[in-house]
């Protein structure tokens, strides 16, 4: 029997084809945008990045294998110099979160209209040019980490060899390294800004970068800060959150009206009091608590959240983040926002112990997806058939922390190292009161915490803002931090 010819092979249906190489897929769109009367042009690019790891077969170096495309978008201003220009490096958190929250929230030079608590925007929703873009002041690169975005695993690869916390700071800091190198931006001061999980993954990849590439940054911008997972997850033997997150529940039990006409300022005070000193002594004193110590315990606990005595003494001081969001307006048949405690949305079920539904991400999230979509297809000239993954919760449940087994995920050490290794290195956290995800009071007890000398506590700044996790949603605060982000960027860039 002959051979078949080439063109027999090509189109049998059995014939076997190799899926073409991947390749960066960047697409360059330019733009100007006015703030405060000044003419700002900048270069976008945007599109797919191929990630590639160095392949060893029986010890011999066998190339450079495609494991990935990671997705960014770079904002570059025009007629810059790139030695003193800052660049700023962004990412948010989930894990499985998109960089999209800060992307088109708080820092890019577009932003979306997404409304606030008492102004819900309909749809179809719209973008407006950011005055307060973090551009003014610093180049900007959001990435979207493995299974994010238009981020995937390229084929015949695993998408779940990026979901786990050493891998996932081995790949975003290789794209960082990249674009470093490709942009010629070795010698431009660089930060991280992370958002929630990312402020984990900005403090250990400042230890990674510095480690394994020699990369050292100027400063972090950890934004709703995390660092370590002990202080807000509600785990058997682990009484810690149960104190941590009480200024944010009394907080949020003022801003319902369970504290009549007294400050803000004055019941925080009152509840990071109680929650440093009172409670944590109750809650390890368990049965030994006399029953005038419980009672006064009880009291002050239920004073301070909002909600009735006989249900902190029947939960044994012990408020969970969940149940207090589904218990504080039971009796108005509403609950509260987990990530922005003043939404509120009805529950249909008013015997449930936990939500049903988060307001503060389901009233913003159309607005978000919308904007994007609409944005990297007509503006950044981009075209992806693939569905933007803004938040995977696929990934966020298959996260592997294999690292830390027996104990809490943490980059507290890793941080430390990196301040004791790079005494120029300046963190800057900022924290929403209303924040029921990363509580504030949470944060700074960690940050008390880091193993630094003395004169590296100054390196840290923290500001506050009367608003939830993406505090940005809440328009006086997103203005105010556009202002306290230039003014860290100036500040720690040494030029």
């Amino acid at each position: 029997m002959p051979d078949s010819s080439p063109e027999e092979t090509a189109e049998s249906p059995t014939a076997e084809q190799s899926p073409p190489e991947p390749a960066d897929d960047l697409v360059t769109t330019r733009h100007t945008l006015t703030v405060k009367r000044r003419k700002l042009a900048y270069t976008a690019q945007t599109g797919r990045v191929v990630l590639r790891k160095e392949v060893l077969t029986d010890g011999k170096f066998d190339g450079h294998q495609a494991k990935a495309e990671v997705f960014l978008t770079a904002y570059t201003l025009d007629d810059a110099d790139p030695g003193s220009r800052p660049v700023t490096f962004a990412f948010n958190g989930g894990p499985g979160s998109s960089s999209i929250w800060l992307h088109l929230g708080l820092l890019g030079p577009r932003r979306v209209v997404s409304g606030d608590v008492d102004s819900p925007e309909p749809p179809p929703y719209g973008l407006v040019d950011n005055a307060d873009t973090l551009l003014q002041h610093s180049d900007l690169v959001f990435i979207d980490p493995v299974s994010t975005g238009y981020s995937r695993a390229t084929t015949g690869e695993k998408p779940g060899d990026y979901h786990g916390f050493k891998s996932d700071l081995e790949s975003v800091g290789e794209i960082i390294r990249l674009w470093t190198s490709r942009n010629g931006r070795w010698l431009s001061p660089k930060f991280l800004a992370g958002e929630s999980y990312g402020t984990l993954r900005a403090a250990a990849l400042a230890g990674h970068l510095q480690e394994r590439h020699g990369l050292y940054l100027n400063g972090l911008l950890l934004i709703s800060s995390v660092l370590d997972m002990g202080t807000i997850r509600f785990t058997e033997g682990n009484d810690l959150p149960y104190s941590l997150f009480v200024p944010t529940y009394a907080a949020i039990a003022h801003y319902h009206g369970r504290h009549g006409d007294r400050p803000l300022d004055d019941v925080l005070a009152d509840a990071e009091e109680f929650a440093s000193r009172e409670l944590p002594w109750a809650l390890q004193r368990g049965a030994r608590l006399s029953a005038a110590e419980r009672t006064q315990a009880v009291q002050t606990l239920a004073s301070l959240t909002g909600l009735e005595e006989s249900y902190v003494d029947k939960v044994d001081l012990r408020i969970e983040h969940v149940r207090f969001f589904t218990e504080l307006l039971r009796d108005r048949g509403l609950v509260t926002g987990r990530m922005d405690g003043r939404f509120t949305t009805w529950e249909p079920d008013g015997g449930r112990e936990l939500m049903s539904d988060d307001a503060s991400i389901s009233r913003i999230i159309g607005a978000y997806s919308a904007g994007f979509n609409h944005y990297v297809r007509t503006e950044l000239d981009y075209a992806n058939d693939l569905p933007y993954e803004i938040l995977s919760m696929d990934v966020n449940q298959a996260w592997s922390y294999s690292d830390f087994e027996g104990r809490a995920v943490s980059a507290v050490a890793s941080l430390s190292a990196a301040m004791r290794a790079n005494q120029h290195l300046k963190v800057h956290v900022a924290l929403g009161h209303y924040d029921g995800a990363t509580p504030y009071f949470a944060a700074d007890h960690v940050l008390a915490h880091l193993a630094i000398p003395e004169e590296l506590r100054d390196n840290i700044e923290s500001a506050y803002y009367p608003a939830g996790h993406m505090m940005y949603v809440h328009e006086p605060s997103r203005i105010q931090q556009g202002k306290d982000l230039g003014a860290f960027i100036r500040s720690a860039s040494n030029r």
